[in-house]
């Protein structure tokens, strides 16, 4: 896919007639009419990926507004929406105002209980799909907290786990999900490249920050967010779903904490305030902080991590940050990338002078 460029190329007149015609019959409240000529007519006069990331912009607006005034297709309405917001920030991934509305539609679908999927599948043509392999892996877990009940006599300190994850058991893969990143980044030579880091998450050590990363990437809210603060020697970091910036960024799901505060239910906040309690203590450090490994990003406040996690690289163990910061996996493919970006130019606020993206994030099959 070609990248936006800076300056929209000249929009064909028949192309911005049918935009205009479209928003205008959005404010009258006529979605359905106004998708039939982004599909009909504006779809087909779009020259360029920032002309396609407007229209699937505008179109899925018209879908939020035809799920608000339709109860009975709501549920369908807003899961296409938001799979146009997700190709329009496919085509334009800097577009802040789609990544705003395409939250704020991912708000009100958390409050109606509305999956972000359509539909739920465990296998498609007889492969697990992704919600699949989640409920797979949820099951096994749910096996090994029995198993651990009697391992837990022989290895009580978890050595052999921790073992497993440094790959001295190559069962460890199919005891802990593995996320694969496809990542995007310039190195210091100048040269554009695409790569993939491999992460074995570890729920016995992390089990709420494993299950909140998975299903932040089971929702695919890490699709096309950007790595914002790389620091040469430390770490890098992402996974801000809001703003792209470091700014935001929440839990994927409740949690039982509002901005680091202990609530009762989940209607204390909005969602964009849900945060993870820490599964770290200087008493209980759990996982430490050393090269490769994947870490929860938070305010100097407890309880205060959301979507943000920052990757270690092969060069640096900040261990300062033990008890602190909850560690809740390995990086077992693909380190050499992770060292590669903490490398790339920066500007004086450590934001890579050159985007760093992570195109897609998604659970191994």
């Amino acid at each position: 896919m070609s990248s936006i460029s800076h300056t929209m190329m000249s929009v064909p007149e028949t192309l911005q007639k049918a935009w205009d015609d479209a928003n205008t019959l959005i404010e009258k409240i006529e979605p359905e009419k106004a998708l039939d000529i982004l599909r009909d007519v504006a779809w087909k006069e779009c020259k360029s990926d920032a002309q396609r990331a407007k229209t699937s912009r505008y179109a899925a607006d018209a879908g939020c507004l035809w799920g608000e005034i339709d109860s009975n297709s709501q549920k369908k309405r807003w899961q296409k929406a938001y799979n146009n917001y997700k190709t329009a920030l496919n085509f334009d991934p800097k577009d802040k105002e789609t990544r705003r509305r395409m939250n704020k539609l991912a708000s009100m679908m958390d409050e109606n209980s509305i999956s972000i999927k359509g539909g739920f599948q465990m296998f498609d043509e007889g492969n697990p799909t992704p919600s699949g392999m989640f409920v797979i892996f949820v099951t096994i877990m749910l096996f090994l907290v029995s198993f651990k009940v009697i391992t837990d006599t022989v290895d009580p300190d978890g050595v052999g786990l921790w073992n497993a994850i440094k790959g001295e058991n190559q069962t460890s893969e199919l005891l802990n999900g593995t996320v694969m990143m496809e990542v995007s980044y310039v190195d210091s030579d100048g040269e554009r490249i695409d790569a993939t880091i491999e992460i074995l998450l570890n729920s016995d050590f992390a089990p709420k920050h494993v299950e909140n990363f998975l299903q932040l990437t089971n929702d695919l809210r890490y699709d096309s967010t950007e790595f914002h603060r790389v620091i040469d020697g430390f770490m890098i970091q992402g996974g801000d779903i809001d703003h792209l910036s470091g700014m935001g960024g929440y839990a994927g799901k409740w949690f039982g904490y509002c901005n680091g505060q202990a609530s009762n239910s989940p209607s204390d906040c909005d969602s964009s305030e849900w945060t993870i309690p820490d599964e770290t203590s200087s008493e209980t450090p759990g996982l430490l902080h050393e090269s490769c490994t994947i870490s929860m990003a938070k305010t100097s406040a407890p309880n205060t991590g959301g979507s943000q996690f920052f990757l270690i690289p092969q060069d640096s163990e900040p261990h300062h940050l033990d008890g602190v910061h909850t560690v809740f996996g390995q990086i077992i493919n693909g380190c050499e990338h992770v060292t590669a970006i903490s490398n790339i130019e920066t500007d004086s606020s450590d934001k890579p002078v050159n985007t760093v993206m992570l195109k897609k994030a998604y659970l191994k099959v």
